[in-house]
């Protein structure tokens, strides 16, 4: 492809992804195939150059891929996971980021790739209220982009153990021992697996809000001390997958200043974005965060950036709404040299002169990789375009919509929440007021039943979780497209799948005689 035709192709791909953007909230949410779909329309052999006019397959296939294959995460009725887009200042960054190669390994490699890092990760962390600890220009501690949080958990935890044994020679790797909590994300267990530790997850309750307390980490420390073990991080959570839990990183830090070798790493991978919004840090245990702990994470990649005004005045009037893409995980730490003490490997042919002289960070030690992309563009394309006060109102706009959701369930005769709301998060589970006799197992079943109806729907996506043996459903708003109508779209729907899911379990005979009718009566 020479440059003529990669300027006739660049303009079809943007006509495509504007037509997608535009006509989104038509299309159905959930993808719409069954797995090995695409094999079916491919190819045994690999397939030779293509012509100047695309194949009636390949027609196919770009069809079905803007159409049906795709689960549309921007979509106004996506409740699912958590919030992340796709926007035009997004794909303009990356659009430049892989206009050249830029492995970025050390700062002679790719000095902007660098340096921009270094710069925009400080002002994430201004804009978080971080602390100045956590900004490059301290020289002692830092910031730097992630692909995910899983990442970030994994480069804490491998730090955390280079920092103990050094403190500890004696101690064998089989006595280490990772702490958790029943509601800590998979990364917490996915990093045990991949360094060979063990992972001791910590019981919540719902009394507290699925939060781990202090008075809890301090009797399994006493256990597992007194067993010979040694607990070397705890992943503490702000903001749990599950149900938006934020641990009690108060009463665990007054614990764990008397363990000064157990490194306090805090996952907040989707609420941490909130703390841009002054009125949730203290309730979401930021100057905790900021007085006690090593090491944090949020991921830019899951927040929308709205009403971005523009990279250029050539642009300005264009580019309207925006976000970062994914990947972009923010990973802080309070001292940067336990990062480099447990990564840094610098063979002769990666040394350069900026590096030895320590005069410029070298982020291959702060991450596992070598090379890494030049991620940094999409923060300066957002964070330049969209400003502090773009993104305070997304996130209070998302949290008012999912208020609203929420009160909705409280008044609701069908629904109970299971847990407090939590920023733009809702967990509930059908539970007719009508049928007050059921008990967990029950409502389990029945609920199972319900989320499969809502499952099976293509005009909404949802996902299903389980908090201490209750199965309950999570509601997330973050698309950028999702409006108070779509919010009150979604609640009707779930009112017609619940009375549908009534009446089956009516009929199946685990209705203990109740009718219908009655819960109709009462429910509408």
């Amino acid at each position: 492809m020479n440059t003529e035709q990669f300027r006739k192709a660049g303009y079809q791909a943007i006509d495509r992804i504007c037509e997608y953007h535009d006509t989104l909230r038509d299309r159905p949410v959930s993808s719409q195939v069954e797995p090995g779909y695409l094999r079916k329309l491919l190819p045994l052999q690999p397939p030779p150059p293509l012509k100047a006019k695309t194949s009636s397959s390949s027609r196919m296939i770009i069809k079905n891929t803007s159409y049906l294959v795709l689960t549309h995460w921007q979509h106004p009725s996506f409740y699912a996971y958590f919030p992340t887009s796709s926007t035009f200042e997004g794909i303009l960054a990356e659009l430049y980021a892989s206009s050249t190669s830029n492995p970025g390994f050390n700062w002679a490699a790719s000095p902007a790739c660098t340096e921009l890092e270094a710069v925009v990760m400080d002002w994430t962390a201004q804009l978080l209220g971080l602390d100045k600890a956590f900004y490059n220009i301290s020289e002692v501690g830092g910031g730097v982009i992630q692909t995910s949080a899983s990442d970030s958990v994994l480069v804490s935890t491998v730090a955390a153990r280079s920092r103990y044994i050094r403190e500890h020679p004696d101690v064998a790797m089989e006595k280490l021992v990772i702490y958790t909590t029943t509601q800590t994300h998979s990364l917490g267990k996915k990093s045990g697996l991949v360094l060979g530790l063990t992972v001791r997850a910590l019981d919540v309750t719902a009394q507290d809000n699925f939060a781990l307390r202090g008075d809890t980490l301090k009797v399994a420390l006493e256990e597992d001390i007194k067993a010979g073990l040694h607990p070397f991080i705890l992943i503490g959570t702000v903001g749990t997958t599950s149900s938006g839990a934020v641990d009690r990183l108060d009463e665990i830090a007054d614990v764990a200043k008397h363990y000064p070798s157990l490194w306090l790493h805090v996952d907040a991978a989707w609420a941490g974005v909130a703390f841009a919004c002054p009125e949730y840090r203290e309730a979401y245990q930021l100057p905790a965060i900021n007085e006690y702990v090593d090491s944090f994470c949020t991921n830019f990649h899951k927040v929308c950036l709205l009403l971005f005004r523009g990279i250029s005045l050539e642009l300005i009037d264009i580019l309207q709404w925006g976000l970062i893409h994914f990947d972009g995980s923010c990973l802080w730490v309070r001292h940067r040299q336990h990062l480099i003490d447990a990564l840094d490997i610098t063979p002769e042919f990666l040394r350069a002169k900026n590096g030895n002289a320590a005069t410029a960070i070298d982020y291959r030690n702060w991450h596992v990789g070598l090379g890494r992309r030049f991620r940094s563009l999409k923060f300066w394309f957002g964070l330049r375009a969209r400003g502090v006060k773009g993104i305070q109102k997304y996130i209070t706009d998302c949290i008012k919509l999912n208020n609203k959701f929420s009160q909705s369930i409280y008044e609701s005769d069908l629904f109970s929440v299971v847990t407090k709301p939590s920023l733009a998060i809702t967990v509930f589970r059908l539970a007719p007021k009508a049928l007050p006799h059921l008990r967990t197992p029950e409502l389990n079943t029945l609920n199972r039943a319900f989320y499969a109806r809502l499952a099976a729907r293509n005009d909404i996506a949802i996902t299903q979780t389980d908090l201490n043996g209750v199965f309950c459903i999570r509601m997330v708003i973050g698309s950028e497209k999702t409006l108070e109508s779509d919010v009150e779209h979604a609640l009707e729907l779930m009112k017609d799948e619940a009375m549908i899911s009534l009446k089956n379990w009516e009929v199946i005979g685990n209705g203990r005689g109740r009718k219908t009718s009655v819960i109709l009566s009462q429910t509408h």
